[in-house]
């Protein structure tokens, strides 16, 4: 988990920082929270995710890092129950990319995009935050809110597609660049630009 690791880092950075709270799994498939000596279950890691908590998850008897097979796991029961976020079509298209030498880009594309969704939700949930706090919504107040926000929530989202497109063209430019220095003067398709 990025987050896991960066809090890693930061911590052994910073000194005072706390430590990282560690999961370990075991053969039996349980998990076993260090912090609270306690087992827990994968409700309980999905709960730490929403909290925001840095974990890491390794394997008992070999230390191994799990936290993104435990992660996986719970995005499959996510996608498993209710409404799924994924669709067939999409799942493929992700599994397309392994192997590819898109791979790595595709990654970091998706990662930036997600960070850039999420920026725009927390906006959207501070800007909103002043109309609800100590009311119940109503349906006239609900209406209210969703036509004052409709402009809001549509330049939100036109800013986020500006910054998934610019991602792209950097990616595009930086890989451009990395063919350019792999393939020899005059390889078809990496010369300079024809104007």
């Amino acid at each position: 988990m990025a987050q896991a690791k960066r809090g890693a880092a930061s911590a052994a950075g910073a000194g005072a920082a706390p430590q990282l709270r560690t999961l370990k799994k075991y053969p039996n498939r349980r998990l076993y929270d260090t912090a609270t000596s306690s087992y827990i279950t994968l409700a309980d890691v999905k709960k730490m995710v929403l909290a925001g908590e840095d974990f890491v998850v390794r394997d008992a008897k070999t230390n191994e890092d799990l936290t993104r097979s435990i992660l996986l796991q719970i995005i499959l029961e996510e996608e498993s129950g209710g409404v799924p976020m994924f669709s067939t079509h999409m799942l493929a298209d992700i599994i397309r990319f392994y192997g590819n030498a898109m791979q790595g880009l595709m990654g970091a594309y998706l990662e930036k995009n997600i960070q850039a969704f999420v920026e725009m939700q927390k906006r959207f949930a501070e800007q909103s935050r002043g109309m609800v706090e100590g009311k119940g919504f109503s349906p006239e107040m609900w209406t209210q809110f969703m036509s004052v926000q409709a402009p809001m929530m549509q330049g939100l989202m036109s800013n986020y597609l500006e910054q998934s497109k610019n991602i792209f063209v950097q990616m595009q430019e930086q890989m451009q660049k990395q063919a350019e220095t792999l393939m020899p003067p005059g390889f078809p398709g990496f010369g300079p630009p024809k104007r």
